[in-house]
This record gives structure tokens, C-alpha cells and sequence, in this order.
């Protein structure tokens, strides 16, 4: 069986859970610039972030960031991960919000 290395386009949300306070700003903060490092090509929104890269390395990075709010003394973190691969063709994030926009200009 041939291995097929493949891009990945996944949505992350990583959530602590019972914090001191409603603000999450500092553990998003954190896990941002460990994502920023890595060298993954990604996009912060405002729940969450859009993560480009092989379904590899986008898995290691998942799994390191989602441990960062436990180094900061959070005993609970919900993470959401949502992967979308292709193997008929690469696709980018960009590429696909590009591919709705055209659809929509051709209904008007």
C-alpha cells in the first residue's frame, strides 16, 4: 500500500475548561505563538484557528497545543479538531473561500 502525503486544511479550537476567570485571551495567546512557530501556515479567526500543512505534522502540532493551558495550571481542555484532506487535488483555505466567492458572483 502506497503512502500518500496529502495537504491538510483543519479547523482548531482549543478551550480550557474552568479557569479563574471568563477571559481566554492568555491561553489563546500562548497557543498561538507555538503555532506561529511551528512554521504551519495558519490563520487565527475569532473561534479559533485554520491550520495548513501535512495531516503529520498538522497532528503534532494539535497535540502540543492542546497541552498548553495544562502547563498553566488548567485541569480541563476541550479541543476541537476538524480535518479536511484531499488526495484529488491540493486545496488551500484561501483556495476554498475563493471557490464560494466565485459561485456567489456568478448568481448575481
Amino acid at each position: 500500500m502506497q503512502y500518500i502525503v496529502s495537504m491538510v486544511i483543519a479547523s482548531l479550537t482549543v478551550t480550557p475548561v474552568g479557569t479563574k476567570g471568563p477571559g481566554l485571551s492568555r491561553y489563546v495567546a500562548e497557543c498561538v505563538r507555538v503555532i506561529e512557530e511551528s512554521g504551519i501556515r495558519h490563520t487565527l479567526t475569532p473561534m479559533g484557528s485554520v491550520l495548513e500543512g501535512t495531516l503529520d505534522e498538522i497532528l503534532e502540532l494539535v497535540r502540543t497545543v492542546h497541552r498548553i493551558p495544562f502547563h498553566h495550571g488548567v485541569m480541563r481542555v476541550s479541543t476541537r479538531l476538524v480535518i479536511d484532506e484531499r488526495r484529488d487535488k491540493d486545496a488551500t483555505a484561501q483556495g476554498k473561500v475563493e471557490a464560494v466567492k466565485a459561485k456567489l458572483e456568478k448568481e448575481s
